[in-house]
């Protein structure tokens, strides 16, 4: 419930600033409070100005800075929501984007309800699904390799039958092994681990496929 709440706080995040805006619980315009550097402490220090964290609604937008903020500020005692880009309200015209900008948009509107938060994933979760991404770029890595080989090879005048390797293309096949072996092991124990067993029962499902379903 947004009933509690006193101050909506809009942060346009990235990697060495956070741009941060806040909204009263009233009618009146949101303001633009500032812009400080990526360390939480001192995000947490201009929070600390807007009131106690219980009062405070605070939201961002999903990207590459990930969900390790929104779970800091929680761990402090914040509601933080993570908010969909591709869902955001836009003003018919408005193209230009600034990060004051962005941040007073998210303030506004937070405060009127009209945002789309997407889930956050605990860290486990999102542990299996980095390492899933890392295994598929290991793939495309290996698949690189493999290609240069080959080309190298027809510029010789000679065949790769994929039976023999340089090491770049060993290497490569190596690690993607390592991944899906690391990959099989935190499954195991994961919470979603019965739902990745019973689609693997359908053909043609291996691990890989079935936990990106």
């Amino acid at each position: 419930m947004q009933d509690d709440i006193t101050a909506f706080v809009g942060l346009d995040v990235h990697k060495d600033s956070t741009a941060v805006a806040v909204a009263g619980s009233g009618r009146a315009a949101p303001h633009f409070i500032g812009t400080c550097g990526p360390q939480l402490a001192q995000l947490l220090k201009v929070l600390s100005g807007l009131g106690p964290p219980q009062k405070v609604l605070v939201a961002y937008e999903a990207g590459p800075c990930g969900y390790r903020l929104a779970r800091h500020l929680g761990s402090h005692g914040y509601r933080c929501e993570v908010i969909a880009v591709s869902k955001m309200p836009r003003k018919p015209g408005e193209r230009i984007k600034t990060d004051r900008r962005d941040a007073l948009t998210l303030a506004r509107y937070l405060r009127s309800a009209e945002l789309t938060s997407v889930v956050i994933p605990d860290e486990r979760d999102e542990a299996i699904r980095d390492l899933v991404r890392a295994r598929e770029d290991a793939v495309r890595a290996r698949l690189k390799a493999r290609h240069q080989l080959k080309a190298m090879l027809l510029r010789h005048g000679c065949r790769y039958d994929g039976k023999r390797s340089c090491s770049a293309v060993r290497e490569a096949h190596e690690r993607v092994e390592r991944l899906t072996c690391a990959l099989q092991d935190l499954v195991a124990s994961w919470r979603w681990s019965n739902v990745v067993k019973a689609l693997m029962t359908l053909r043609g499902v291996q691990l890989v496929t079935a936990r990106c379903g």
